[in-house]
């Protein structure tokens, strides 16, 4: 198939990111570093520093081996100073969207390989149980923009605990905004 599919998944995940680099151009450091919820253990910034790992992820797997990359979402950097600095957050999600950007030319098809840990009640240290999951980079790049959007939801829960006021559509899944859209036609 041809690569003509990639472009509206890319441009998801790049609206996805301007909505989250809206938030990071106006979040206090303050707000961003403190500790929220009932068990005071969430943060803005863990949440934002937990999205961009996902998608630097998929970036650096499809660069190291593009036409074969294998990648675990659960072996991320986990950089402190995503979770901690704003202005440093807000670089990476616009590098990470040249990124997403650079991979328009790539099919939707790429076959990719998603290295997913499952528990075998053998001890941790003897645990190397990963089940080799086909995918594509398509899939991916939808399940990046879902993802995205459900964290980021739980940011706007965070955001009304800190009077931040976050736009109407923030956190809303493009399918929502255009159902929401189609709604509006139909009236």
């Amino acid at each position: 198939m041809s690569a003509s599919l990639i472009p509206p998944l890319i441009d998801e995940n790049v609206q996805t990111l301007n909505q989250l680099n809206q938030l990071l151009g106006s979040v206090s450091t303050q707000d961003y570093q403190r500790p929220l919820g009932a068990k005071a253990t969430q943060t803005l910034g863990k949440h934002v520093r937990h999205i961009i790992e996902h998608y630097q992820t998929l970036l650096d797997a499809c660069a190291a081996s593009p036409e074969s990359a294998t990648f675990d979402y659960e072996q991320r950097q986990r950089e402190a100073v995503l979770e901690t600095q704003p202005s440093c957050a807000q670089s990476r999600v616009e590098a990470l969207q040249a990124g997403l950007s650079a991979l328009a030319a790539m099919p939707h098809n790429t076959p990719l390989t998603l290295s997913y840990p499952v528990e075998t009640g053998v001890a941790i240290s003897e645990m190397n149980n990963a089940l080799p999951l086909p995918t594509t980079l398509g899939r991916e790049l939808a399940f990046l923009t879902s993802h995205s959007i459900h964290h980021m939801a739980l940011l706007g829960l965070l955001c009304a605990q800190l009077d931040i006021v976050l736009p109407t559509h923030f956190g809303v899944h493009p399918s929502t905004l255009r159902y929401w859209a189609q709604q509006r036609f139909a009236s």
